[in-house]
């Protein structure tokens, strides 16, 4: 049985297809084989440098709620995981991180040609394997959401320059730059197994809501102290982006406070102690109890999914999975 939402590890959640996660390890580890030693070098470390792979859990999960995990299943979960993993080797050169997860990025042991070369790398290879072996329903469902993440990215580097965030625009950039995926999680491991369109739309919504609660823990985790997260509270606002504790206090605020929040957002940069006072803002305003409200409303939606499948040891590995991606303080 499992465990109060509060204890829930990680281990307990792959528990049901723990045999399964292993072979899905040896089958990313045999599609990203080179013959070359340089490029397998990059390969091992970045295999081995990949953190909680949480979004080919959601495939696998996805996968064996509707039926045997096989071949097919791995090749989703190892194309969601590599496309996400290539996405961030090129954030990585883009913002010029020299540290993902606690460990040297790529871009820093290997330099920034090699890291955006070894990333395209990896998409092609990854697309290659897929087609090859006529994952075409899976690319589909994965490219659709990639290509969304980018103009997510995109629209969000336009509002830290014009400041004027509204709600909609918001939750539409969460959904792009973070839902968008974990939607095609829960649907490509669905697809892989022959779930019909109906089971397939539902995981797919699963993931889409559970992926917006996510973001909003984010959000909600950048004002925690350093202490917690090991990050400096405040980073968003540190790079003029306006999250959704934020957003609710500017919402709340009489025109004039809320013109000397956007004009200390805005001199951020060259005035970092604005940081403070825009952190003291959203605390005494409201603004993370708002958004830890909003997390549950879209955690609870995600969950009405869930509920319409038969009691199962895979289904409350689901839910424990949503659990554990939004009790964390990290």
């Amino acid at each position: 049985m499992m465990k109060d939402a509060a204890k829930i590890t990680l281990e307990e959640i792959q528990r049901p297809i723990a045999e399964k996660i292993r072979g899905y390890e040896e089958y990313i580890a045999s599609t990203l084989h080179s013959d070359n030693k340089y490029v397998a070098s990059i390969n091992r470390y970045i295999l081995g440098n990949r953190g909680k792979q949480l979004r080919p859990l959601l495939v696998l999960l996805s996968a064996a709620l509707h039926g045997e995990i096989g071949r097919r299943t791995y090749m989703g979960a190892s194309l969601v995981e590599m496309i996400h993993t290539a996405s961030l080797i090129h954030d990585d050169v883009v913002d010029e991180a020299y540290i993902r997860r606690s460990a040297p990025s790529v871009n820093a042991l290997w330099h920034s040609r090699t890291a955006v070369l070894i990333g395209d790398y990896i998409f092609a290879r990854t697309y290659h394997v897929c087609l090859q072996n006529e994952g075409w329903d899976m690319l589909t469902e994965v490219t659709r959401s990639i290509h969304e993440v980018s103009e997510g990215e995109l629209i969000q580097t336009e509002q830290t320059e014009k400041l004027a965030m509204t709600r909609a625009v918001y939750f539409d950039i969460i959904y792009k730059k973070t839902a968008a995926l974990l939607g095609a999680c829960g649907a490509t491991g669905a697809i892989s197994v022959g779930a019909d369109e109906e089971q397939t739309a539902r995981m797919r919504a699963f993931g889409d809501n559970l992926g917006i609660a996510f973001q909003i823990k984010d959000d909600i985790l950048d004002f925690s102290p350093m202490e917690v997260t090991g990050k400096p509270s405040g980073g968003d606002m540190r790079e003029r982006k306006i999250t959704l504790p934020l957003l609710h206090v500017l919402e709340q605020s009489p025109e004039k406070e809320r013109k000397r929040l956007i004009a200390k957002l805005s001199d951020v940069r060259n005035t970092p102690r604005n940081v403070d006072y825009l952190c003291r803002a959203v605390v005494e305003g409201g603004g993370i109890e708002h958004a830890s409200r909003c997390m549950a409303e879209y955690k609870d939606k995600a969950m009405t999914y869930l509920g319409t499948y038969p009691e199962s040891d895979i289904r409350r590995s689901l839910a424990g999975f949503a659990e554990f991606v939004l009790s964390r303080d990290k």
